[in-house]
């Protein structure tokens, strides 16, 4: 259902959320979006479920309603669903040390780090050692290596600090390490597949027809580096530039933060 073609906003929206459905058709209408999407549920009901606009920068291609794009930290709800399916099922304690399930990530003082740790961002490893590349991110095996292999950043368990991209590979390699699939394949396995839901991490090579193009903001987040704490700027100093999500690379790999 064409909610207003005079906004190319189409779908659903129950009337009681029509505000939202305007304030998505004026975002688009005045070019603060380009393309976007609008689901909420409500006790197991799709009230609304509305999409607008185009798919890509040169707004050649409309946005469908099967239209899906890179979701960012979001995921990070995703990867921690899969830690709590482990937990439910008895296969990880989340008091028990990560290195009861990953031996080596006991290396330079990380022997008593908890799996809740991980959960809560208060491990230490809110970042890799830098110098670290965004290709090494999309290296598993070399990712977690190097996290196993560093010092915690502070006290583990004192303080939570945001793990940016560090959440997904240290869960991830304790999904992976206990049900021996990869954070990839237990979510397309053991959550999206059951739920039929259309989400994933890595997109598969089929779908990269409906993947919407990820376009920076006019005006990007300015961080008052001079305020950043040391660990803050290892944390989040480097970060790639929002058009990544945009290569195969990026989208080929498996970064559950």
């Amino acid at each position: 259902m064409d909610l207003d073609p005079a906004t190319s906003v189409h779908g659903h929206c129950d009337d009681r959320f029509t505000p939202i459905r305007d304030a998505l058709a004026k975002a688009i209408a005045d070019g603060e979006e380009v393309g976007a999407a609008i689901a909420i549920d409500i006790d197991g009901e799709l009230v609304v479920d509305m999409w607008g606009g185009h798919a890509d920068a040169a707004r050649t291609t409309a946005w469908t309603e099967n239209t899906i794009v890179n979701v960012w930290s979001s995921t990070k709800t995703v990867t921690a669903l899969a830690a709590l399916m482990l937990i439910d099922r008895g296969l990880v304690a989340p008091d028990a040390t990560v290195a009861t399930y990953w031996p080596e990530f006991a290396a330079n003082g990380k022997q008593d780090i908890e799996f809740r740790h991980l959960l809560t961002h208060s491990s230490g490893l809110s970042g890799w050692e830098p110098p670290f590349s965004v290709e090494t991110v999309y290296d598993w095996e070399a990712a977690t290596a190097a996290l196993a292999a560093q010092a915690p950043w502070w006290p583990p368990g004192t303080a939570s600090g945001y793990h940016a991209v560090t959440h997904g590979h240290l869960i991830g390699e304790v999904v992976r390490r206990v049900s021996g699939k990869t954070l990839k394949e237990f979510v397309r396995d053991e959550i999206a597949g059951p739920l039929a839901a259309d989400f994933q991490i890595g997109a598969d090579p089929s779908d990269s027809h409906r993947i919407a193009e990820v376009i920076p903001a006019d005006e990007p987040l300015d961080l008052p580096l001079d305020q950043l704490s040391e660990i803050a700027m290892k944390t989040f100093v480097g970060a790639p530039d929002p058009t990544i999500a945009n290569t195969e690379a990026w989208r080929a790999a498996d970064i559950g933060a």
